[in-house]
């Protein structure tokens, strides 16, 4: 008798989780959707090697870490970007305000990369975090940092 009634209570929690549906997602502010949105643009200018958005989006002053650990030069990441094909896969992207002239943009990615150039670095799995600030009317990439999230995974 005591295995029927586990039997039966296994059974029920288990078809308990079925019926639940998901939590719908929280909406966006519009602070939030204007930095996710300015930063969507960014991996889209980073496919296609748009420097004329680097060069209007980039603070002068811009530097970031790539996942080498070294700092780099606004001058670098023209460089480094121009030639476009940088496939990036960004997934699970938040936004941390600062204040309301700066957040943090912060999320994972997947740098794609053809299976013959899959060889080495750099890690496939990465974590992107971009410090945006306002000037004027304009919000403007200040700095980023590319941290590897699993070496060893490419």
């Amino acid at each position: 008798y005591g295995l029927v009634v586990f039997m039966s209570l296994l059974v029920g929690v288990a078809s308990a989780g079925f019926g639940q549906v998901a939590a719908p997602a929280k909406e966006l502010s519009p602070f939030e959707q204007t930095l996710m949105d300015a930063e969507k643009s960014f991996v889209e200018a980073a496919k296609k090697g748009d420097v004329a958005f680097f060069k209007r989006t980039l603070t002068d002053d811009f530097s970031f870490v790539e996942f080498d650990g070294q700092l780099y030069t606004r001058q670098e990441m023209l460089d480094q970007f121009a030639g476009g094909g940088i496939n990036l896969m960004p997934y699970e992207m938040k936004v941390v305000k600062a204040s309301d002239d700066v957040g943090v943009v912060t999320y994972n990615v997947v740098l794609r990369v053809p299976a013959v150039e899959d060889q080495g670095p750099p890690p496939r799995y990465q974590h992107f975090s971009t410090v945006w600030v306002k000037q004027g009317d304009t919000w403007k990439m200040k700095f980023q940092q590319m941290t590897a999230s699993h070496w060893g995974d490419w």
